[in-house]
């Protein structure tokens, strides 16, 4: 019986020891084939090592190369260097952050201002120190309408009339970005994005009036039709000429009236003084009273002469 234990016994520890080896195979392989697979997948991916702003060209001190999964690989990213290296940049990338197509400019676009200026618009300067209102408040990204004020031809009252609307700023000043914490920027101009028809009349406008700027909200896209408005209709009844608001014709001219003969008018003749009144002497005599006209020094003076 003893024989027959150890015998059953051995064999089912070596049974159990081939199971076991078995399994440790299996699992091993099953272990190797995803990190191998993982490994194969990683692909090359260009990023920024500092943040990049508006208007500077990508050197390769501003760039680096991770590995990132296959899945996990960005849209337009780049896997070389080569491929982002002088290349400006046209929205700001942040640190860490894939270098994709769609934030950098083609290559000899130019640096600054210039990349950032789409195929077919123009980029045109208002002075700020001309502009009254939002001197110093202008922000890149905000959105602003343009009004001009001066003599239309032919018309010597002043007129106001909007001449362009919701239009892009692209830079106050030297500054192609706002900061975090959104704070004015006082600049001594402002630079616009426009079509090439719009920026010939912004042009004519700034050599002819006065410009100025008008802020306007950013998800606001309608266009307002105005008419403008003249000096006489802002005054309304209290102006000379009657012209109506955006009207070019020239104010009617005041009708003079035709001076009026007026009859001299004929002062009353006043009434002669009244005559003096005579001294007299009255004299009390208990129930009697006496009086007396004595006849003063002027009259007696006067019945003299006339004797």
């Amino acid at each position: 019986m003893d024989r027959r234990f150890l015998t059953v016994l051995g064999v089912s520890l070596v049974f159990a020891l081939v199971v076991s080896a078995v399994f440790y195979q299996m699992s091993s392989k099953a272990g190797s084939a995803p990190k191998q697979a993982e490994a194969s997948d990683l692909k090359d991916l260009v990023i920024a090592v500092r943040p990049l702003s508006v208007g500077l060209t990508v050197k390769a001190a501003d760039v680096k190369v991770v590995k990132v999964p296959g899945q996990a690989f960005p849209k337009g990213a780049f896997s070389k260097p080569e491929d982002v290296l002088d290349r400006p940049v046209i929205s700001t990338i942040l640190a860490e952050e894939p270098m994709t197509d769609g934030r950098l400019a083609q290559r000899g676009s130019g640096v600054g201002l210039a990349p950032v200026i789409p195929v077919g618009m123009r980029a045109v300067t208002v002075r700020v120190n001309d502009v009254v209102g939002v001197a110093g408040f202008v922000l890149p990204g905000m959105r602003v309408d343009v009004l001009i004020t001066g003599h239309p031809p032919g018309n010597a009252t002043i007129v106001t009339k909007t001449v362009l609307q919701n239009i892009l700023v692209l830079s106050a000043g030297q500054t192609l970005q706002t900061d975090g914490a959104g704070k004015p920027v006082n600049a001594p101009n402002v630079t616009v994005l426009v079509t090439p028809q719009q920026a010939e009349l912004l042009t004519l406008a700034g050599n002819e009036g006065r410009i100025q700027l008008v802020l306007r909200n950013g998800g606001d896209q309608g266009i307002e039709k105005t008419e403008g408005l003249s000096l006489a209709a802002l005054y309304g009844s209290h102006g000379k000429a009657d012209v109506n608001p955006g009207s070019n014709s020239e104010p009617r001219p005041v009708r003079r009236r035709e001076p009026v003969a007026v009859a001299p008018i004929a002062l009353p003749i006043p009434a002669p003084p009244p005559a003096p009144v005579p001294d007299q002497i009255i004299t009390i005599r208990g129930i009697d009273k006496k009086v007396e006209t004595v006849a003063s020094k002027k009259n007696s003076d006067d019945t003299g002469r006339n004797q």
